[in-house]
Order: C-alpha cells, then structure tokens, then sequence
C-alpha cells in the first residue's frame, strides 16, 4: 500500500509534533511495520500517566491504522499535579482522578494489567495474568521509583508511616489527614530529595500548602525543611512568597547548612541531621529517586538509575525498538514533569510513526511549564522551551523565562487562574 504519509514535509511534521496536532486523516500512515509482522503495525505503550497516555493518543491520531495497545493497571489515573492542593485542603481527590474513557472511544486498546516482564530481544511482553503479546516498537512510561537504601532507618515501609506522597492516591490522603491531625503548635518537618527528582519545584510547592492549611487552622506550627541540595527550582520566588504570606513559619536549612539527613527513627518521629535531632509531629520524608520498576527489570537504566536514550527518538540506547519517556528518561535538561512527559510524548509518537515508514527522524522542539501555588491565590512559574542539538535537547536561548521577583498581588493572583487553567488544559490533552 502506498505510504501518504511522505506527503507531509519534515517541517510540517515537526510543527504537528511540537503543537500536538494530529496528522489529518488523509494524510495518515497506512500498511507500515519495522518487523515484517501482518497488519500497520503494533504499538504497545507501559504506563497510563501523563507519558504514556498522551503517546498512545498521539500514535494513534498520527497513523489510525496502527494498532495502539495501553498497558495501565489502574482504571483510574491520580495525578501529582494537584495533589499538593489537595494536601492544602481545597480541592478533592476527585478533581486530580482521570480515566481511560477517551482513550477507549479513540481505538486504543486499553488493557488494565500489570507487566511482569519485557523480552527486548523477542520484542514480547508478559502480563501478571500470564498472558503475552508481541510488539513492533514498545513505549514505556514507568515513572519513578524510589532509593530507600541511602539513608538509615527507612525502607520501603517507611512510607505507611511518613508518606512520601510522591505517587498520588492512597499516599496524598494518608500525609492530608496526618496533617490535620497535628497537634497545636506541633513541627512538620520535610526531607526534600537531592536531584534529580520528580517535579522539582513539587516538595516547595507542597510546603507552601501545608502552610495554607497550618495558617488558617494551626497558625503556631512550624514547617522545617532539611534539604538534601544546596539550591531548588524558583527558590527565590518561593521564599518570597514564604515570607509574604507565611511570615516566619517555614524554615529551610539547604544541605551545607545542616540539612544533611543521617537517619531516621520512624517509630519516635525523630530525624537526625547535621542540623541537630528533630522530634517533629509529621515527617514528609520524600526518598531519593531513580526510573520506575519495570525501567530497572528490564534493563534499560544505567549508573545513574535512569534511562539513557537517543535525545532525538526516545529510543533507548541499551534495546531497540524500547522508547523511554517521562520522568524516567535521561532527557538533557528537560526536567520530570507532567508538561515534559506530554511534550515528550508528542515528539517519539512522531518518530515511531516515521520509523515505521522508513523514514529518518524530526527534530521537534519540546517545551515545559511549571506553575506552583505558595496559596491559593498566588502563584509562580517557570517555562522553557528545548531543541535537539549536536545529538543532545539543549535549553533555547532566551526562551521560556520565570515570574518576576517583586510582582504586585494581582500578577500572582493571575498566575494562580493561569495555574488552574494549565492543569485542565493538560488533563485534558492526556486523558480527554
């Protein structure tokens, strides 16, 4: 069958992928296949959050013919953006929860299964259930684990203890309700990860709710942070608003002033810092991160805990055929957010859908934005906008930008309408 697909010009492609736009219907790729199999080719996506979802959206709007298959065991998706606000007691589980439906109604095969291991050599995948399937290329959106073997006296149960609240649902209720059951004038106390992390600017935002909270029902409690890095993302905007609108509640001591963590003692709720012993009454303790489970098993990590990829494709650079997006990819300075994850996305569905043509890869331009509330109705952010240069995504030059410091309280109100708009926005592009 003839490939139309060649009709579209390298920068018309570039444009659809970076606007995530869909090829039009005309235009679509028919009959194509890396591996010689029947069919236009299957496309199997690990991973229904925001990188994952918005690849097998995008794969199949790119080439309806390709047989698109989502592999997510829950049937219901809890985002990270926003949980902080749910945190801060003024939005709902409900308002982050998002499901599959769309997806459905737009070809995609949806399997809510869990993966027990990928063959990158015979390209097949087994389920939990036994069952197996085979791929021409593979997507994979794992997101992030966590490094429980830095720090004494944590482990993996820690986290029914002092939650983490780095995967939303079970984890944003269980540190939610901890809090709101602190005692008057009682100390919160978070261990902020060292990079890289999911959402760097999350933990700051996080504690910008967790004043929010104390402030109106706990206004003599104290917020320490114990940072395992010496600076973070916006921190001059988050200290600004911090001290506006907070006063003196929040202390943040960075790792060379003390903030380095040596141990925990879960049961007493104790921390032991270069800062000193903390008995706090809530311990956030957020562990050091490396690439989701499935990354790991499959052998697609490196030293570093993360995967390296060819910057251009997001194809693994250990297996073929194996596309790495999302926060557990090794993606220049692009950071692990939502934002990047769909921007991602958009660009390796584009790359495998030219692939599986026989044709040479695009160079899409990748964005982010990072919007964070300090309250409800102020709010900061940071855009930056990525191209694909000498084999590696490098930062524009002079794109993007930060909130200005000093902005007067209607600027910040705005921002927080924008915040709210970015996130439904988003939400919609991944799981509408």
């Amino acid at each position: 069958m003839k490939n139309v697909f060649s009709k579209l010009t390298r920068r018309q492609m570039i444009q659809l992928a970076a606007a995530g736009i869909a090829a039009p219907a005309a235009l679509a790729l028919t009959g194509c296949s890396t591996t010689g199999r029947k069919g236009a080719g299957n496309v199997v996506v690990i991973g229904g959050g925001f990188g994952g979802s918005a690849a097998a959206k995008y794969l199949k709007r790119y080439n309806p013919e390709l047989n698109v298959t989502l592999i997510e065991p829950n049937k219901e998706y809890i985002t990270c953006p926003g949980s902080n606000w749910v945190i801060g007691g003024f939005h709902e589980m409900k308002q982050i929860t998002h499901n599959y439906n769309a997806a459905k109604k737009n070809g995609i095969n949806v399997m809510h299964e869990t993966v027990a291991s990928v063959d990158p050599d015979k390209q097949v995948i087994k389920l939990a259930s036994g069952k197996t399937m085979a791929y021409d290329k593979l997507v994979v959106s794992p997101g992030i684990d966590f490094k429980w073997d830095v720090h004494a006296g944590v482990d993996e149960n820690t986290e029914k203890f002092l939650p983490h609240a780095y995967k939303a649902g079970d984890q944003t209720l269980l540190l939610r309700d901890q809090l709101q059951s602190m005692r008057q004038g009682g100390t919160f106390a978070m261990v902020a990860p060292p990079n890289p992390f999911r959402c760097p600017p999350g933990p700051y935002e996080r504690v910008g709710m967790v004043a929010h909270y104390l402030k109106q029902n706990n206004p003599t409690a104290k917020i320490l942070i114990l940072d395992q890095k010496n600076a973070f993302s916006k921190q001059g905007l988050f200290v600004e608003g911090w001290e506006l609108n907070y006063g003196q509640m929040i202390e943040h001591v960075k790792l060379d002033d003390g903030g380095k963590l040596r141990s925990i003692d879960v049961k007493n709720k104790t921390i032991d810092a270069d800062y000193g012993k903390v008995k706090a009454d809530v311990i956030n303790y957020i562990p050091p991160q490396k690439a989701g489970k499935l990354a790991v098993a499959t052998g697609l990590t490196n030293e570093s805990g993360y995967c390296p990829i060819n910057q251009q494709t997001f194809e693994s650079t250990i297996h073929k055929n194996i596309h790495v997006i999302g926060d557990a990819c090794i993606a220049g300075p692009m950071p692990k957010s939502g934002h990047s994850a769909t921007s991602q996305a958009r660009s390796c569905a584009a790359n495998i859908v030219l692939a599986m043509a026989g044709q040479e890869p695009i160079s899409a331009k990748n964005v982010n934005t990072c919007y964070s509330l300090v309250t409800p109705d102020y709010a900061i952010s940071v855009a930056a906008i990525y191209d694909f240069q000498d084999g590696k995504i490098v930062s524009v030059p002079g794109s993007g930008g930060v909130s200005p410091m000093g902005a007067a309280p209607d600027v910040r109100k705005m921002e927080a309408i924008y915040t709210q708009g970015w996130y439904n926005s988003i939400a919609d592009e991944v799981w509408g």
